[in-house]
């Protein structure tokens, strides 16, 4: 059997004073994750918008602040609207494969502006989680909900009703097949 090492999964999101249902719906997901896969948010303090700073400028020191939030030895993915679109299946085996990694993963949520180009490109990948545009608390919602979801399919949780094809006890479920 292989050994699943502790990981924590580190949601770095510019923007602060989040509407209540967004800190009360991402705190509830945290809370179900398992003591060695857990959720942490850390929150970046956005570049004013009135200080007549281009875009470029803003994203510019936005990144330092990110940087400084990142850990130094782990996976960073920036979400972007250009990110790997995954299946909810699809990011549970990349958990799994997080997981093996044994190091901790940083997911980048950019400010009203995105991210600064420079920073993703330094990012081990890019994740895009809807091709629509989404306001930056639902982001953090439903980032923690998919990243929940997908812990519930590697545990053969029942919160994920369709459950894990690949997983060893829904192979033992399953029964045999039957040619005729």
């Amino acid at each position: 059997p292989q050994r699943t090492a502790l990981m924590k999964l580190i949601i770095i999101a510019v923007g602060h004073r989040m509407p209540a249902w967004v800190d009360e719906a991402f705190t509830d997901y945290a809370k179900r994750m398992p003591p060695d896969c857990p959720v942490e948010l850390r929150e970046i303090r956005p570049e004013p918008r009135t200080t007549g700073k281009t875009p470029a400028q803003m994203q510019a020191l936005e990144a330092k602040r990110i940087e400084a939030a990142l850990p130094a030895s782990g996976l960073w993915i920036a979400l972007d609207e250009r990110g790997r679109d995954l299946t909810t299946l699809d990011l549970s085996r990349q958990m799994q494969q997080w997981r093996n990694d044994g190091r901790d993963v940083a997911l980048i949520i950019g400010g009203p502006d995105g991210l600064d180009p420079d920073l993703k490109r330094r990012c081990t990948s890019m994740l895009r989680l809807s091709s629509m545009t989404l306001p930056h608390g639902m982001v953090r919602v439903l980032l923690a909900e998919q990243l929940y979801r997908s812990w519930s399919i590697l545990a053969n949780h029942p919160y994920h009703r369709g459950g894990c094809p690949d997983h060893p006890r829904a192979l033992r479920a399953r029964p045999a097949q039957t040619t005729t």
